[in-house]
């Protein structure tokens, strides 16, 4: 598409434990955000194992989407695209949910499938690091699914999306606060069991880097540079082994409490940041991946890519 003058567009993510927004102006030159927010709507309550949205939940995403939709309006946003992934698409009641986001709202969602969201992940990514110039393992971590996608130079050469998104593992397992051995070693046989083929397979192309999406990854880095969530944006940065395996061991050997009292700690993520951080050390210890990078780019970039794109 040619854009001969700014247009503003807006991107609504709904994904299973927030609601994330992305207004941004594009034009010839290229985009520039204009804002960006989230509200908490934690479809991935406990009704997530019985794949189904829940009454609170319902209403939550209801507010958000109100919330959402007068920020949209105070910024005059000429092109909206609502996307909704993992609780939304497993869910029995996702007719009946999306049909009163629209009644409600007028936005029309789009449930989107596990290789739709791993493939505009991946064109986030490359809204934050241009073209890949070595092989690379995109990780995002969700509340309901987790996508990894390899790629490199000539982009992606194999994907996957699973159920295996932290609410879904906080739910299904009843963890010790803080973590015991045990919890650690079901949580990781759980993750192995939908996810090893895939890193059985890509570990033998030896890729050189792991580049987190957002959630999870931010948090992280925001752990490590002691600043609050959302205080410092990133297109990318590198975090270090050590100092991953330093708030790694940190959180595992925190309670809930302590966690949430951490600087850098995003509360919506407390109760999902441990499942998470060992999930990623088993990436890592599965694939001998060395170099980490984290970036604020994800599925709503990937949605602003094809914007700038089509």
């Amino acid at each position: 598409m040619v854009i001969f003058a700014p247009m503003r567009v807006a991107v609504i993510d709904l994904g299973t434990n927030t609601c994330n927004l992305l207004i941004a102006e594009v034009s010839e030159s290229g985009f520039r955000i204009l804002y960006q927010g989230k509200e908490l709507v934690k479809l991935g309550d406990h009704s997530i194992l019985e794949n189904r949205i829940g009454d609170a939940a319902f209403a939550r995403a209801e507010k958000a989407f109100k919330n959402h939709l007068a920020r949209i309006n105070d910024f005059q946003v000429e092109n909206v695209k609502t996307i909704a992934t993992s609780a939304v698409r497993e869910a029995k009641n996702k007719e009946e949910f999306t049909e009163a986001i629209f009644r409600k709202t007028g936005l029309p969602v789009e449930v989107i499938s596990g290789g739709r969201e791993a493939g505009l992940i991946y064109q986030g990514v490359l809204l934050a690091f241009g073209k890949l110039k070595q092989p690379a393992l995109i990780v995002d971590i969700g509340g309901g699914s987790n996508e990894l996608i390899f790629a490199g130079p000539e982009g992606i050469i194999s994907k996957e999306s699973q159920p295996t998104g932290m609410a879904r593992a906080a739910n299904r397992f009843a963890l010790s606060d803080p973590i015991s051995a045990p919890h650690v070693t079901q949580l990781e046989s759980f993750f192995l069991s939908f996810h090893q083929p895939f890193l059985d397979k890509i570990k033998n192309e030896k890729p050189v880097q792991l580049i987190g999406c957002s959630g999870a990854f931010d948090t992280i880095a925001d752990l490590i540079d002691k600043v609050n969530p959302g205080e410092k944006p990133r297109i990318f940065q590198q975090i270090n082994l050590p100092d991953f395996y330093s708030v790694y061991k940190t959180l595992l050997n925190s309670p809930k409490l302590l966690i949430s009292e951490m600087k850098g700690m995003d509360p919506m993520r407390t109760g999902l940041i441990v499942p998470a951080v060992i999930f990623i050390g088993q990436i890592i210890s599965e694939t001998g991946i060395q170099q980490i990078f984290q970036t604020d780019y994800a599925l709503r970039e990937g949605v602003l890519y094809e914007f700038i794109n089509q």
